[in-house]
């Protein structure tokens, strides 16, 4: 019984050691796993890198009347209240005429697209050709081919689509669009280039601006002029001349019109064919917006070929006779006769009236007047807002001039915009001062614009905008600094570890504790004997 009682301490101590021991070791891995297990979490989440989803692009063709536009715009994959912040990285205008021209020969409308999209493919890069859409845009001078020859506006549509089948985009279709579409779509563009539908902060992102006013959109094609802009939604009248547009999650309400056949070039067919009224067998006509000692000639086909123009043809009329038309070079009379293309007592006095009786509110605020408007008045050396007064001084002394002092006063001569400066300046005049109703105070409030930083204001713009909306937006690609297998398996190893080391402590804190009750035990047997 001694022996037992000398030896069993001397266990017992040699116990005790290698258990503090191998308690010491496993709290050491437990808390070094631990820290291992927080400081693999705290990089993986605050060193990730997040990886923008890159650029889509898309293609856009503007086929106007009297040519065809290419626009590349490319915008960022993730998107701003569910629209694309788009803007125009390339553009390129197809040589000749617009794809209307191509009526009786529908097979070679797609041979002019050739040399642009060559060029689009060089600003694409490759390897997003086929996510890449296409789409292409008829705006009036199809819309009138249409109600002229629907069967060879869809022949002419037909060639254009199996042409782009066989290029490397994604082809969405060639659709002819309506006028109201087309001055929604500019509406868009205008306001959109301005900063009215987004701004970047102090922080470098994009947000709404606060109190910021739209603005008014004046387009003038060569077929057709479209008139867009804000109005109260209270407006009270029930008219398809009502739209509500919703951009990066702000809603409008919007009054636009377009008036086909007044468009510049169809508008001065018109003016044309009013100056052969009531003729019979007379060949020379004196055209009052001409500019003086100049001459040109037309067959009756050009001037009253047109639907814009077939009301006002004549009985005898034959597409082949010639007409010559000699510029009397008079502003006073072509303002006079330029008038007569407008019907102003339609409206009956009522303020809510542009003319040929269509309804339209009152204009407000700012407006961006681009594309022939544009075009018109740089041809006076204006741009930007300027006054009625300036406008009509530039129009009278560029219509006052001889044919032969053009070239020098026009920053670009062409023969065919050269002579209809004058009538296009009139023109102008009255749709605006008369038509839309805006006065010598509001006058200046138009300001005349081609474009705004490296962005055309077009149609395009808007429509490539307001398809955005369609396409899905992708969510930014997240790049860890420890690959997701490695970071669980990291996670794993070491959470299994530090429960093992937990497990066992745990093992030796009951040991521990039963042995000194065993001891306890012991001692009192001992101390009783």
């Amino acid at each position: 019984m001694f022996t037992v009682l000398t030896r069993q301490p001397c266990e017992q101590a040699g116990l005790k050691a290698l258990s503090r021991i191998s308690a010491i070791i496993t709290l050491v891995v437990l808390l070094l796993s631990i820290v291992v297990l927080v400081a693999v979490t705290l990089i993986q989440i605050h060193q990730k890198e997040v990886l923008l989803p890159g650029l889509k692009y898309g293609i856009v063709l503007d086929a106007g009347s009297s040519r065809t536009t290419v626009y590349v715009y490319q915008w960022p994959a993730e998107k701003e209240n569910n629209t694309g912040v788009v803007s125009q990285t390339f553009k390129c205008s197809v040589k000749g005429s617009g794809i209307s021209s191509y009526g009786e020969n529908p097979q070679d409308a797609p041979k002019a697209f050739e040399d642009c999209m060559q060029k689009v493919k060089g600003h694409i890069p490759a390897h997003l050709h086929g996510s890449t859409c296409i789409y292409l845009g008829a705006t009036a001078g199809m819309r009138l081919l249409r109600l002229q020859n629907e069967t060879a506006a869809n022949e002419v549509l037909a060639s254009i689509q199996n042409y782009f089948k066989s290029q490397p985009f994604d082809f969405r279709g060639a659709q002819i669009i309506s006028g109201q579409e087309e001055g929604i779509y500019g509406w868009i563009t205008a306001n959109y280039l301005m900063g009215n539908f987004l701004e970047k902060s102090l922080w470098h992102m994009w947000v709404h601006p606060n109190g910021k006013e739209t603005t008014g959109a004046l387009d003038l094609g060569g077929a057709s002029t479209q008139i867009s802009f804000t109005v109260e939604e209270n407006v009270g009248l029930n008219t398809s001349d009502i739209m509500k547009v919703s951009l990066y999650g702000y809603e409008y309400t919007l009054y636009t019109h377009s008036f086909q056949c007044y468009g510049r070039n169809e508008a001065e067919k018109r003016f044309l064919a009013i100056l052969l009224q009531n003729y019979t067998t007379e060949t020379t006509f004196a055209n009052p917006c001409y500019p003086r000692n100049y001459n040109t000639t037309f067959t009756e086909a050009h001037v009253f070929g047109s639907l814009c123009t077939e009301d006002l043809r004549p009985e005898s009329y034959d597409p082949n006779n010639i007409i010559t038309f000699e510029g009397t070079g008079d502003p006073s009379l072509c303002r006079e006769k330029v008038a007569s293309l407008f019907n102003f007592s339609a409206c009956h006095d009522r303020e809510v009236c542009s003319f040929n009786g269509v309804y339209q509110p009152k204009v407000k605020g700012s407006f961006l007047a681009f594309a022939g408007f544009y075009y018109t008045a740089s041809a006076f050396n204006l741009s930007g807002s300027f006054s009625l007064h300036t406008f009509n001084s530039s129009t009278w002394n560029f219509c006052s001039q001889n044919w032969g002092k053009l070239p020098l006063l026009l920053p670009r001569f062409d023969e065919e915009y050269a002579r209809s400066y004058c009538f296009s300046a009139h023109f102008i005049y009255h749709l605006l001062v008369n038509g839309y109703k805006f006065t010598e105070n509001t006058w200046p409030q138009i300001h005349f614009k081609k474009e705004v930083g490296n962005s055309s204001i077009a149609w395009s713009l808007g429509y490539m905008l307001s398809l955005t909306n369609q396409i899905p937006a992708e969510s930014p690609l997240i790049r860890l600094p420890i690959k997701p297998s490695a970071f669980m398996g990291t996670l794993t190893f070491f959470t299994a570890v530090a429960l093992l080391c937990l497990t066992y402590l745990v093992y030796l804190c009951v040991s521990s504790r039963n042995q000194r009750r065993s001891q306890h035990a012991l001692d009192n047997t001992v101390d009783s004997e």
